[in-house]
Order: C-alpha cells, then structure tokens, then sequence
C-alpha cells in the first residue's frame, strides 16, 4: 500500500508557533490541490474538542483539520494529556480515557502507547496524500529525549523532512535555532530542512546578515520569515496567551466581561467570539479586584473542578462575584464553571481526588455527581427559558460541544437549554435571571445566541452594543495562507512535501 508523504514543523520552545503554521500550512496545501491531513502524536492542553465520533483529541488539530476542510478526526491526535494538577494528567489514548498517571508513570506507559501512535500514523498516511506534523515543546529537552514521543522519535519513523521555528518576538532567535539544532544527534540534523522564523515585527532586509550566518553555522537555510499577524483570529491553545489578555483594562463605555482564569482553565477559545465584537472589553481576572467595573462575569471550564473551586475560595472570588451581583452583574458559568455555580458537588468515587462532597457557591439550584464515565459528544440545543440574560434568546437554537465527567440534576423550573436528543436539559437558569450555566463548550459562537445575550446584558447594565460580524474561521485561515504566500519559500517548501509548488494559483 503507498503511502502519503510527510511534512513535519518543530519548535525551538512551547508557544514558538507550531500550531499556527501547521494550520497555515494545512490551507495552503488545501488551495492547491492537495488531500492533507494534520497529526500530532502527543498533545498537552485542556483545550479539546470533540470529534463526530464522540472522541477528545486536541483542540489545535481539530482546528488544523478545519484548514483542511476536513472532519476531525482521532488519529490526528491519539495521546492527549490533560493537565490534573502540577505532576498528575489525564491521558486520553484515542479519544478515550486510558489513565490518570504522574508525570514519572506516564513515561513508563509511553512503551505502550508509542504502537498507537504509529499506527495512527499510518493509516492517516494511507488514506491522505500529505500528513503535515506538529511536534510538541522543543525536540531539544535532553532530559527527556530519550523517551520523547513527539518530536524526533516521530520524524525519524516517518522519515519526515523537518521544519523548525523560532519566535523571535521573545528575542534570541538565532541562539534558539542554533542551540536546538546542536543538540540534536547527527540523523536527526539530517532531517531538519528549513529554520523559520515567525512573530516578526520591522523590515525583514535587517535579519539578512543573521539569515546568512545561521545557514553557515548549521547548513540549515532560512525559509521563511513570517510577519507578526496581528489578530489572526485562530483559536489559541496554549494558556501562554491568557497572560496577555490579563492585563486587558476596562474601556469606559464598553460592555466589559472578566473570565476567571482558573489555574486548570480548559477550553478558554469558548470566550473568543466575544473578544472579536467591537463593542466587548474581555479580560481574564487572576485575583478578585479584576472583576472590578465588570458588567459580566465568566467562570470558564477546568479540568479540575473541586481544586479550581478551592483556589476561588483561597483568593476570595465568591464574596467578590456575589458583591457583583448585588449591583446586577450577571453570572455565567461553563461546563465547570456552571457546576461550581450550583449547590453541591458530589464525587463519591473520587474522580477528582479524594472522595467527598463539596460546596458550590449555590447560585443555581443543581448538583452534580461525578461518574467514572466521561460525556464527549457533540450537541444541538435550544434555550428554553426567557427570562433575565436569556429574555430575548429564548427558541434560539444552538450547536456546541460537551466534555465532562459530571452529570448535574437541574430543578425543573430553573431549566435553560435541553438538548435535541430527547430533551435532556444542559444548564440552568436563577437568581432573577443573572446566574446562567450550561455545559455546551461553543455556545458564543452561535452568531444569533451571542448576539441576543450580549444585547440583554447591556441592556441591563445601561451600556451600548452593536453586533458585530464576526469574520468567519474559513476566511481567517484564508488570510493566514496570503501572509504564507508572501513570506514563505513556497517552491522549497512544497519540493521538501514531495509536490510541486505553482506560482499562478
């Protein structure tokens, strides 16, 4: 059986941009002709998504998949590590939940797990002419390397010609791109093709003098420099740019909205679609005196339920948000969030760490109880209450996704939204309409939801809000793959994927 060819993008640091290119690069091979398929065998982030089959993988390769204009799927992503705590994950092996494992187990269980990701591997490359590669961290951690998954040991399998990249937005670029590729054994230097350098803010005709050095030191040329792209609207993975969005101040006359950034914050691109509306100030709140002069606070998903909870209490952010919604602020609560928003949650069999009961802040008259088997679906809704943040939203039909352990009973009066599937309902409404919770991870990006939502919190806190139209993901990647053309060796680049690149298209 033949096989497609490869094509694999590396990184001198965690954030350097992997994700992004490999997306960039996904469009690009796309408009020209070719069936490509993004992979990455081992993944770290509590941004995930959901596949049509009701499998996790990492939030970056389902975006890199919609590059494609493909369909999700598992094998893009078979290992998934989804942080618990400082030492401690969740490790999801092809869509599913195979172990909760300390950092030193899960490197004896990578034995195992390496056969699946060769295996999903291969039969992407069996079905695509081209699987575009996103390692993982730097391939340059020695004290790791031995049994990194990721990065190397994945392209010297593949036999994959190697792009590496550097962000030189942090500074030493040159020092990165070297350091890496010394560190690297001398088949694996074989493999590493092209340095790009990426974030680039200035005239490109400065870097000339490095670009020629570095390809001498190394004998690796440069074949790419790709400019800052200032708002380029593809979904973020890593929490690296939360720190950015935390020092966001408050506009005077702007609807104002404070995510909670949660220290197990999962799937924070839930809250993009309100960033992108011209008349919204997002910021996420590390302490209680940032939900000051917000009109609308956010408890946003975790990974770890009752420790992020605790940590709310440590830093005092109940007595804040209930202080805030004495003077009217809403309250909205998403998939964690909105279990941390009811009376109780119950884990009877310790899914979360010891087992016990716990407290929630009782803005919503449910409890949830966590079970050992996980809800990972897709899911079509409708708002069913009117009333508060939801009057004018009610019949709005929405579509989201959910990944949670908990199942949650609602009182029937504080209903929210059912879903399709046989009515079942997905959040709540109470407290004279100002606390909302649902678990449907999306739900802001359902353009007539948003819209409605955000124009009753306004209404109620006497702001102004015009919706805004938000340019859709398929035109975002569109412009990433127009800034590739102009900054990228697009003939080496295509010549190193085994295609040929053509200039009139």
């Amino acid at each position: 059986m033949s096989q497609g060819t490869v094509l694999m993008v590396q990184g001198t640091a965690s954030s350097a941009g992997k994700s992004f290119l490999v997306a960039g690069l996904c469009r690009l091979f796309e408009q020209e002709g070719v069936r490509v398929a993004p992979f990455k065998a081992q993944n770290m982030s509590n941004n995930a998504a959901v596949t049509f089959e009701g499998h996790e993988i990492g939030r970056a390769q389902a975006v890199q998949a919609l590059a494609a204009r493909l369909a999700p799927h598992v094998d893009m992503n078979p290992v998934l590590l989804k942080p618990e705590a400082d030492h401690r994950s969740q490790v999801i092996v092809n869509g599913r939940p195979f172990a909760r494992l300390a950092a030193a187990q899960y490197q004896d269980a990578k034995a195992v797990i390496w056969g699946e990701v060769t295996a999903a591997l291969d039969r992407l490359r069996a079905v695509f002419d081209l699987v575009i590669i996103e390692g993982a961290g730097s391939p340059a951690e020695i004290n790791l390397k031995a049994r990194d998954i990721a990065n190397m040991r994945v392209a010297l399998y593949a036999q994959a010609p190697v792009l590496l990249v550097g962000d030189i937005d942090r500074g030493g670029v040159f020092a990165h791109l070297f350091g890496t590729h010394h560190l690297l054994d001398p088949e694996e230097q074989r493999l590493v093709r092209g340095f790009i350098i990426n974030r680039f803010r200035g005239d490109p005709s400065l870097l000339e003098p490095g670009l020629t050095d570095i390809e001498k030191l190394t004998g690796v040329p440069v074949v790419g420099v790709v400019p800052w792209v200032h708002q380029h609207g593809l979904p973020e993975e890593d929490a690296v740019a939360l720190e950015r969005a935390s020092d966001q101040p408050f506009v005077s006359g702007q609807l104002c909205v404070a995510v909670v950034r949660l220290p197990r914050i999962s799937n924070f691109d839930d809250f993009d679609p309100l960033a992108a509306e011209q008349d919204i100030c997002l910021r996420y709140a590390d302490g209680p005196e940032q939900l000051t002069g917000a009109d609308l606070i956010v408890l946003p998903g975790t990974k770890a339920t009752r420790d992020d909870l605790a940590w709310l209490r440590e830093r005092g952010f109940p007595e804040a948000i209930a202080a805030a919604q004495q003077t009217g602020v809403p309250v909205v609560g998403i998939c964690g969030g909105f279990q941390m928003l009811g009376r109780r949650i119950e884990d009877p069999l310790g899914v979360e760490g010891p087992a016990g009961i716990v407290d929630g802040l009782g803005m919503l008259d449910v409890v949830t109880e966590f079970r050992r088997s996980k809800v990972t679906r897709q899911s079509v809704a409708h708002v069913v209450a009117n009333t508060g943040v939801l009057n004018g939203a009610g019949g709005t039909a929405v579509a989201g996704y959910e990944i949670h352990a908990g199942i949650t009973g609602i009182n029937p009066g504080e209903v929210a939204l059912t879903g399709d599937d046989g009515g079942q309902p997905l959040g709540a409404i109470a407290n004279q309409g100002l606390a909302f919770g649902c678990y449907l991870h999306g739900l802001f990006a359902n353009d007539a939801f948003r819209h409605a939502f955000l124009g009753r919190v306004a209404a109620l806190r006497g702001k102004p809000y015009r919706p805004s139209e938000i340019q859709s993901l398929d035109a975002r990647f569109d412009r990433v793959a127009d800034v590739f053309r102009s900054s990228l060796d697009l003939p080496r680049i295509f010549a190193l994927a085994g295609r040929e690149f053509r200039w009139d298209s």
